[in-house]
Order: structure tokens, then C-alpha cells, then sequence
């Protein structure tokens, strides 16, 4: 009787259907305004407000457990955002990637148990060179998220563009995405090799993964 009221429940979702529709046809998906623009000030000022507080540190290479600074590989600072730690912001963000993560769960059968998000800031003349996003001992991320948070008015002459790397027909393009704030950017962590060009102004984000068991 539960899962058929949950059946009966279900309200697709066009937005939703649209990332499905993207990813399964070209293994990445790019959503203008998923967070609106009050939104994306809200969660700027939260980032904004813990940089100040002098919580944010240096990024790494590697997984959490083994952790390498590399500057020469990518140059942004972070600060790992928990859900059971969250200020009213991020409260926000999580309300709406899990509403993400469940249509994507009942809809595709992916299997997403877990999640892990961190803020991302690219001071000036940083960078992150080109990756893949899974490790070698640990292949459960499988879809990566960015979320932007800079200001209004971001010019492509202020960098930091993303750059996906993708095989068509067995020639290797390149998707070179701008951060326009609300913009969010899915892509499947194990297939697509990325990185983000040297910025020329500040850069903010909210980046992670979507991981199975």
C-alpha cells in the first residue's frame, strides 16, 4: 500500500527531466538558474562569511584520507560543508539536491546513498589542471556537481571557465562552460576529465559528488 501511494505521489519534474535527458545523451547536463538569484546571495554570503572566519584551507590532491597539496595542479581553497552542521544556507542547498538525488533514485534506480559538498574559492591567477574526479582506491562518486555563486555580471574575460573534455565519436572536444551565478553544472564523475582555467577574478562555488555505495 506504501509504494503504491508513493507511485500515486510521484509529480514529475521538468527540470529534473531535462538533467536525465542531458546526461544520458551526453553524459553531462548544464542548468541555468537551478538556484535563483536571492538564493545564490544567500549561500555567496554564507561562503563569503566563512572565508572571513578563516575556516577555509588550502585544496589537495587525492581523497580525504590521503590528502597532497599540489599547487602546481590546482590552486582554490575549501571548506567541507556537513549537513548536520548546517547554518540556514546550507540548509537551503541540501533541501534542494536531496529533492535532486531522490527523483534521480525512484526515477533512474541510481543508487545514491551518500553526498559530499564543500565550498570552492579561486583567488586570482588559480587553477585546477586536468582531472577525473574518482580515485583509484575509490570509484563511488558518480556524478559531479557545481554549483556558482559568483556575482551578477560575470564576464568571460574574468576566467575560471570549466572546461569538460569529451568524446564524440572518437574525437576528443571541449565543452567550455562559464560560472554564471545560479548556474549549475552534472556531469558523471568516472567518464568525463575536466579542469577549471586560471581565473582573473575571485571565484565561488559550491562542488561535489554524488556517490553510490
Amino acid at each position: 500500500m506504501n509504494q503504491l501511494f508513493e507511485d500515486l505521489s510521484f509529480v514529475e519534474n521538468p527540470q529534473y527531466e531535462s538533467i536525465i535527458e542531458d546526461i544520458l545523451a551526453q553524459q553531462y547536463s548544464i542548468v541555468e538558474d537551478f538556484f535563483t538569484s536571492e538564493e545564490v546571495s544567500v549561500l555567496r554570503e554564507s561562503l563569503i562569511e566563512k572565508n572571513e572566519e578563516d575556516a577555509f584551507k588550502k585544496s589537495a590532491i587525492g581523497n580525504r584520507v590521503n590528502e597532497l597539496i599540489i599547487k602546481s595542479v590546482r590552486g582554490d581553497i575549501i571548506l567541507w560543508i556537513d549537513e548536520l552542521k548546517a547554518n540556514k544556507a546550507e540548509l537551503l542547498f541540501f533541501n534542494k539536491i536531496n529533492s535532486l538525488i531522490n527523483y534521480l533514485n525512484k526515477t533512474c534506480f541510481l543508487g545514491i546513498l551518500h553526498k559530499e559538498f564543500h565550498y570552492a574559492m579561486y583567488p586570482k591567477g588559480t587553477f585546477y589542471k586536468r582531472h577525473i574526479d574518482t580515485f583509484q582506491n575509490d570509484d563511488r562518486r558518480k556524478l559531479s556537481i557545481v554549483c556558482y555563486l559568483n556575482e551578477d555580471g560575470w564576464l568571460p574575460e574574468n576566467g575560471g571557465e570549466l572546461v569538460l573534455y569529451l568524446d564524440e565519436n572518437g574525437k576528443e572536444t571541449e565543452k567550455v562552460i562559464y560560472p554564471f551565478p545560479g548556474r549549475v553544472v552534472i556531469f558523471e564523475s568516472q567518464i568525463i576529465e575536466h579542469e577549471v582555467k586560471p581565473v582573473n577574478k575571485e571565484r565561488m562555488s559550491i562542488t561535489g559528488w554524488l556517490k553510490t555505495r
